[in-house]
C-alpha cells in the first residue's frame, strides 16, 4: 500500500504546526548546513503504515530518501524503514514530524492486523470514530492492517439505528421496503439491541443486522433463531469486539466484526538515528 494518504499541502501543514517559524535549536548551534544522514528502524515488530508520507516529508525538504519498506509491510526489530541524506537543518526539522507520524500510524495498523489475524477468513471493518481530523491517514492504516471500513461517513451508506427509527411511524416492513426504493444499489444495514429486535427486523427485509454489544453466546443463540425462522440477514458483531475475542464472535457465526479498537492503539516505536557525513 503505497500510496500517499496526505497531499504534500498537507504533509507541509503537518511541518508548519511543529516549526511554524524555524528550528531554533539547529539554528542557534550553527550546524544547519552540514551533511547529515538518518535512519528510522524499528524498535518492535510491527506493521509499518505512513513511511510513504514520512519520506515525502523529508524530500520536501530537499532531502534525498531511501524508503526500504511499505505500509501493510510486517517487519521486525531493528529493521531499516528509512534513511533519508541532506543538511542536518533539514533532518532535524523533519525528525519528528515523520517519526510521530509513522509511530501512531503503524499502531492502528498493527492493532488491525491483530484483529484481522485473529477474525480470519472473516472479514473486519473498522468505524468512522477515528480521531477528528485524522480520517485519510485513519483508513491507510485500516487498510494497511488488512481491515476494511465500515463507513466512510454518513454520505455513503445506510445504517438504520434506533435513533432514527425513533421519529419513523411506520412497519418495519415499510421502511425497509421504502428504503430499499430510493436506494436501490444500497445495502440496509439495521443495527439491533437484542434478538427480538433482530428477528423483527430481518422478517422486514433488512440485508444486514448490526448487533450492538451482542456477546459472542447472544450472537450465536440469534443466529439459530433467526435460521428456526427461515431468515439468513448477514450478521455483523459490534461494540467491544477486539483481537482477544474476535475468534470467539466468528466461532458463534458472524459475518462480519466491526470495530473501532484500533483507533486506541499504543503508537508504535520506531528508532532515529543520525550520522555525520
Amino acid at each position: 500500500m503505497s500510496y500517499l494518504a496526505l497531499s504534500d499541502e498537507e504533509l507541509v501543514r503537518l511541518l508548519g504546526d511543529d516549526v511554524p517559524c524555524g528550528d531554533l535549536t539547529t539554528q542557534t548551534s550553527g550546524i544547519g548546513q552540514l551533511a547529515a544522514r538518518l535512519e528510522f528502524r524499528a524498535r518492535q515488530d510491527m506493521v509499518v503504515c505512513a513511511i510513504e508520507e514520512a519520506g515525502r516529508l523529508f524530500f520536501l525538504c530537499g532531502a534525498t530518501i531511501k524508503v526500504h519498506s511499505r505500509s501493510g509491510q510486517a517487519v521486525n526489530k531493528d529493521d531499516l524503514l528509512l534513511d533519508a541524506r541532506g543538511d542536518a537543518q533539514a533532518l532535524h526539522r523533519v525528525w519528528k514530524t515523520a517519526q510521530v507520524l509513522v509511530e501512531w500510524a503503524s499502531g492502528i495498523s498493527t492493532a488491525t492486523a491483530a484483529i484481522a489475524k485473529a477474525a480470519s477468513p472473516i472479514a473486519v471493518a473498522c468505524t468512522r470514530k477515528n480521531v477528528p481530523g485524522t480520517k485519510a491517514m485513519s483508513v491507510k492504516a485500516v487498510r494497511a492492517g488488512g481491515a476494511t471500513m465500515h463507513r466512510l461517513g454518513l454520505s455513503e451508506s445506510l445504517l438504520l439505528f434506533a435513533e432514527h427509527r425513533l421519529f419513523l411511524d411506520e412497519s418495519p416492513a415499510n421502511t425497509v421496503a421504502r428504503f430499499k426504493r430510493a436506494e436501490p444499489e444500497k445495502k440496509l444495514v439495521v443495527e439491533v439491541a437484542n434478538i427480538d429486535e433482530a428477528i423483527i427486523w430481518a422478517a422486514a427485509g433488512a440485508d444486514v443486522l448490526q448487533l450492538e454489544r451482542f456477546t459472542p453466546e447472544m450472537l450465536a443463540h440469534c443466529r439459530s433463531d433467526l435460521s428456526s425462522a427461515g431468515l439468513h440477514p448477514a450478521l455483523a458483531a459490534a461494540g467491544g469486539v477486539c483481537a482477544d475475542n474476535a475468534f470467539a464472535y466468528v466461532n458463534a457465526g458472524a459475518d462480519l466484526l466491526v470495530t473501532s479498537a484500533p483507533y486506541n492503539a499504543i503508537p508504535k516505536d520506531v528508532q532515529v538515528d543520525f550520522h555525520t557525513c
